[in-house]
């Protein structure tokens, strides 16, 4: 279905309003409702979910160390509305809908993170093996960052996300309240997604791999799944009207599988001040932005020179493209309003301090694998270290421990690896034979460790490991004990089977 772009005004959430507010906390109430939704002028509302019944949901706003409550409350249909597949995680024998939210990138308690097995259905009438409480604490003890939220059901993640429930949440704090930075309107949360539709406005989700054999489960889970239509903040390639001034844009990549390579067709720079775990240490001026999915980026855009411009972010498809791909371009700026006053804001050359986490006492060296197999119907089966999610658990540092996690990636494709509560610095990569290694288990290096992007030399919670490289991070494991998650981002990987459990000890366990 071929859509037009940019006839559609992009929209901007709503700003969720507490129930109740003291000095001890903020109370949020969060209904996970099914919602009808026009996604473009020329669709028929789309079947969605959403929270509080919008995709995306409303956003939530917290200071550093402000304590948080919200009740996550299901009230969805009891049936799905896209294909589930009964054949993984023992998805036949439990509910049909399930939910259960995480907070990616907080430091949270494990009752509040959104363990995949903690899920719960409408009303708490059903719950999993792992639930443990209707409301969920988040202390806010980070730096002021861009967060987002969204399903963790076991199994079923990749569904629940395409159907909308996704929403982002920012941490605020006073050293960037201080830098004069673009504010109120001139800042603005940009959360990008892929979607397909059918004819009727629906959403179009495959039942099956396109090379499905005659005995695989229908339906049966995709490897990976690129939509061919781009939307942002819930519009199918929207435009904004901007004043010549300064923007600050919250960036978040909340697709399924797709990482986008951005730009601006003007040849202007991107600036970016932040990215996963709050500002960078300085701002760094970039032609092209590479987001995997989960990734945030934090950027301000200058349209001061542009006015009467319309300026469109690009997405960079590769030389490999099809010519009917539409997905090179993801939002239009039309720089038509006029200037409101003196725009005041900057871009600081300086922003943080970041210390290294390799002046820590390193505790333990985790050499871990990414690895492709297939399981008893012929079906990519992709792997944390060689083990499923049910095997024991094997990572399980202590309280305080500093760790380093050497990443091998013996797949042929890159890999989005999400840590659950620790924001980790990334060390370096370091390419090595795969056709080697795959044949016989030797370690062959092909080059010297090559040290990270500028842009991410801040903390980080999700980071690309590419194919035929170790990837080494680094992360302090605290202040909390129990049991979290890794696991990749692709969420068609994540539900089958690219993630596995780990215990933070107690001292002395």
């Amino acid at each position: 279905m071929r859509l037009q772009k940019f006839v559609d005004r992009l929209p901007i959430m709503d700003t969720l309003k507490p129930r109740r507010k003291d000095e001890k906390s903020t109370y949020y109430e969060v209904e996970l409702k099914e919602v009808r939704q026009k996604l473009h002028r020329d669709l028929r509302p789309t079947r969605l979910w959403g929270y509080n019944g919008s995709f995306p949901g409303p956003t939530i706003e917290a200071e550093e160390g402000e304590n948080i409550q919200v009740k996550w409350m299901n009230k969805l249909p009891d049936r799905h509305i896209l294909p589930i597949d009964r054949s993984i995680h023992n998805v036949a024998h439990q509910p049909e809908v399930r939910t259960v939210t995480h907070l990616h990138g907080s430091v949270t308690e494990p009752e509040s993170d959104g363990y995949p097995e903690a899920w719960f259905t409408r009303d708490f009438r059903q719950v999993g093996p792992a639930f443990e409480k209707e409301v969920y604490e988040y202390p806010n003890i980070q730096r002021a960052t861009t967060l987002w939220y969204h399903d963790h059901a076991m199994g079923i993640t990749r569904l629940n996300v395409y159907a909308g429930l996704v929403g982002m949440y920012l941490i605020r704090g006073k050293r960037e309240k201080a830098m004069d930075l673009p504010t109120g309107k001139y800042e603005v949360p940009l959360v990008i997604t892929d979607r397909s539709f059918e004819e009727d406005g629906s959403l179009s989700y495959p039942t099956q791999p396109d090379d499905a054999g005659e005995n695989l489960p229908n339906p049966s889970i995709v490897p990976a799944f690129n939509g061919d239509t781009i939307l942002v903040n819930g519009k199918v390639w929207p435009y904004q009207e901007v004043e010549p001034r300064k923007y600050r844009f919250r960036i978040l990549n909340a697709s399924n599988t797709r990482t986008y390579r951005l730009s601006l067709d003007s040849g202007q720079p991107i600036y970016q001040i932040g990215s996963d775990g709050g500002l960078l240490s300085k701002t760094i001026k970039q032609e092209e932005l590479a987001i995997a999915p989960a990734e945030r980026m934090d950027v301000i855009i200058d349209f001061s020179k542009h006015k009467d411009s319309r300026i469109v972010l690009k997405n960079d498809l590769g030389p490999d493209a099809a010519p009917e791909d539409e997905t090179d371009e993801v939002m239009e700026w039309r720089v038509n309003l006029p200037l409101s006053g003196k725009d005041d804001s900057r871009i600081p050359a300086y922003l943080s301090t970041i210390p290294s986490l390799r002046k820590n006492n390193i505790r333990t060296i985790r050499n871990l694998s990414l690895s492709g197999s297939e399981d008893e119907y012929g079906r990519p089966l992709l792997l944390l270290d060689g083990r499923m999610w049910d095997d024991p658990i094997t990572e399980k540092p202590g309280l305080g421990d500093t760790e380093i996690w050497a990443i091998r990636n013996l797949t042929n494709f890159p890999h989005p690896i999400h840590i659950h509560l620790v924001q980790f610095q990334v060390i370096d990569r370091q390419p090595f034979d795969l056709e080697l290694y795959n044949e016989d288990g030797r370690l062959l290096f092909t080059g010297p460790p090559v040290a990270p992007e500028q842009n991410e030399l801040g903390w980080k919670d999700t980071i690309s490991a590419p194919s035929g490289q170790i990837t080494r991070v680094i992360a302090k494991f605290e202040p909390f004990t129990g049991d979290y998650v890794w696991h990749c981002h692709i969420l068609e990987h994540e539900d089958y089977d690219m993630m596995r459990p780990f215990t933070v000890r107690r001292p002395k366990e």
